[in-house]
């Protein structure tokens, strides 16, 4: 099991989320052991933002790395595109605040790597696997949040929402998804994500959400979701929610082999949640594989293909 970089650089353009500004976005290759790095470009001198747990900063509606006050915004659909195609070394350059949104969901990163290739490096990957259960509540009753970690020998996500919306409530709540039998690409990539009208004026007031439309998010108003080609999945609300805990939890720097279970979390709680994994070190270790047979089965076959 070794390690991924891009086999060619590739670039992209598209507009922020929340800033609505075009952002220029280019993928380079990376040489073993450099990890995922952002880079804002459009600075003099241009700054690397290296991606850690520790490295996030503002969590609202996003994650957002802040490196000296220079910040890269809205990193998580990206980095779940990472994860789930294998990519271990990767330069990102930037010449905005924030990643694309692209389409709001994390297909269109996935066709740009799998256009760009990838080839496998010299140095063998590293995991980071979990040893003792960790876990991060907030509130309690009906204002309960958490998310947990705990030792499974492969790479298993339960996620659990309560939106309390009527287009939300029809589509499925709950999601288990082991990656030993699930693609990335086809059950997890395509889901969008999502917003309501009625946050619209409060979210843009707060320098939110500027680029938001049909066009990059799904879309609800008190009642019905808008877009006119509705649902990609019968539960695409939990699933970007799946998505979104992927692109959260890559951001500890190595794939995780253990599972993980979460009701109503979000980006503040995920990154709660690896800090405090990181915090306790009996509570994992770092390994690597010699051998494929070695390897949880779940990462021995490409999960990421369609």
């Amino acid at each position: 099991m070794r390690q991924r970089t891009l086999k060619q650089v590739l670039s992209a353009t598209g507009i922020g989320l929340h800033s609505g500004k075009r952002v220029n976005m280019t993928l380079r290759p990376a040489a073993p052991d450099t990890g995922i790095v952002f880079r804002r470009v459009d600075v003099d001198p241009p700054v690397d933002l290296p991606v850690g747990a520790k490295t996030i900063g503002d969590t609202r509606m996003a994650s957002t790395l802040d490196v000296g006050g220079v910040k890269v915004s809205t990193i998580e659909h990206l980095m779940s595109a990472l994860y789930g195609l294998g990519v271990d070394n990767i330069y990102i350059d930037l010449d905005a605040v924030e990643v694309p949104i692209m389409d709001g969901s994390a297909i269109s990163f996935v066709f740009l790597i799998q256009q760009a290739g990838l080839v496998e490096q010299s140095a063998l990957k590293k995991f980071i696997r979990v040893k003792k259960a960790v876990e991060i509540r907030e509130g309690e009753g009906h204002t309960l949040k958490y998310a947990s970690l705990k030792p499974f020998n492969g790479f298993k996500l339960k996620f659990e929402i309560d939106f309390g919306h009527p287009a939300i409530d029809k589509t499925g709540q709950l999601v288990e998804i082991d990656f030993a039998n699930t693609s990335f690409v086809r059950d997890i990539a395509r889901a969008r994500t999502f917003g309501f009208t009625q946050d619209v004026e409060t979210l843009r007031n707060l320098g939110l959400a500027l680029g938001g439309n049909l066009d990059n998010a799904i879309v609800m108003d008190e009642y019905r979701i808008l877009n006119p080609d509705g649902l990609r999945y019968d539960d695409e609300f939990v699933k970007h929610k799946v998505l979104d805990a992927i692109g959260d939890l890559y951001v500890i720097g190595h794939p995780i082999i253990g599972e993980y279970h979460a009701y109503r979390s979000g980006h503040g709680l995920n990154n709660q949640l690896i800090r405090a994994l990181l915090k306790d070190e009996s509570a994992y270790e770092i390994v690597s594989f010699e051998s494929v047979r070695e390897t949880p089965q779940v990462f021995r076959s490409d999960w990421a293909v369609a």
